[in-house]
């Protein structure tokens, strides 16, 4: 499967599956959700440290690698900023943005392994996993 990532842990998944599961749990458009994975990713880059932007990097399906770059500074916000954010970027509301945001997150987990995962959301406010644990 070409772009497909195989993670030790996670599920082989490449980026047009990755875009159809946050689709179909969210009841966004595929064009919507695309826009939401990017910028999802895109953020989380300016949350993490340089070094666990390019650890989870290496783990999704190849197309999406590069919304996952690693960024000059990192940056400190909550998750209510974090979707405010992405919102802004995909022209999402708010509500629909932090829907797209956990399904995003749950997806993620299931493509990188529970090791990488936890990894991300140690740099993370614990509201992000509470959120994503919980679907709210």
């Amino acid at each position: 499967m070409a772009g497909a990532v195989i993670c030790k842990e996670g599920r082989d998944m490449d980026d047009r599956e990755f875009i159809r599961a946050v689709a179909e749990e969210t009841n966004l458009s595929h064009a919507e959700s695309a826009d939401l994975v990017r910028a999802t990713l895109e953020t989380l880059a300016h949350r993490l440290s340089a070094g666990e932007v390019r650890h989870l990097a290496l783990h999704l399906p190849e197309p999406l690698r590069e919304s996952a770059r690693p960024q000059s500074r990192q940056e400190r916000f909550d998750l209510e900023e974090f979707v405010r954010r992405i919102s802004d970027r995909t022209g999402l509301n708010l509500q629909e943005t932090r829907n797209g945001v956990l399904a995003v997150l749950r997806t993620l987990r299931a493509v990188v392994g529970d090791e990488v995962y936890d990894h991300v959301l140690s740099q993370l406010p614990a509201e992000f996993r509470d959120a994503a644990e919980t679907g709210s």
